[in-house]
């Protein structure tokens, strides 16, 4: 794993035509938790690529024609997760895309080994306060949170989240910067994991 946070914004950053050249096939998979802004990163990461931008989550509420809470409150998580773990399979043969999974997707073996096959995983972490204030905006669209403490609740998943979040190929800090620099830093560690031309490398130890 490679964890790069650089603050130079767009300065430098490799072409998007040699990243793209070396990623082939390949999606581009955002994993993490709610609230760490895979979906509205992922929109510019896949504007800047060229690419399509896909929200496994949108995908699945098309596929169930009913929302993801509808899902948890009607069907329960496990039915939820099964169904997630079948569209995401069916999602990775689509890239080159960006594709943002939710928090809790690769808690499931068999979609992580796929997006080892066919992606590669960045995972964007942030802290406890910044979830949180995040997720306070939108608390009724997250299942998972619906309990007596939510941050309790957050905390909790973290710990068991968080050491599967790490195995991702790359780590970037999501937190209260403009996007766009989240975004310029997911380009230039890309291009160091691929090996891309002239690209800036992470050092030594990180």
């Amino acid at each position: 794993m490679t964890d790069i946070a650089l603050q130079n914004g767009t300065s430098g950053q490799p072409p998007a035509t040699a990243i793209l050249s070396l990623l082939g096939s390949r999606s581009i998979v955002l994993v993490g938790m709610m609230g760490v802004g895979k979906s509205s990163i992922g929109r510019r990461l896949a504007a800047r690529l060229g690419v399509p931008f896909v929200d496994a989550d949108s995908e699945i509420e098309k596929a169930a024609c009913m929302s993801i809470a509808d899902i948890f409150a009607r069907n329960g998580e496990a039915y939820f997760r099964n169904g997630e773990a079948r569209v995401i399979g069916r999602l990775l043969d689509g890239g080159p895309q960006v594709l943002a999974t939710g928090g809790g997707a690769v808690m499931n073996a068999d979609t992580r080994a796929a997006i080892k096959a066919k992606g590669v995983s960045i995972w964007l972490s942030a802290e406890l306060e910044v979830l949180m204030r995040r997720i306070n905006k939108r608390k009724d669209d997250r299942p998972m949170l619906q309990t007596a403490d939510p941050a309790a609740t957050l905390r909790e998943l973290l710990v068991v989240r968080e050491p599967v979040y790490a195995q991702a190929d790359l780590t970037v800090q999501s937190r209260e910067v403009p996007h766009d620099a989240i975004v310029a830093e997911i380009m230039t560690a890309l291009a160091a994991f691929l090996n891309a031309p002239d690209s800036p490398q992470p050092e030594a130890g990180a």
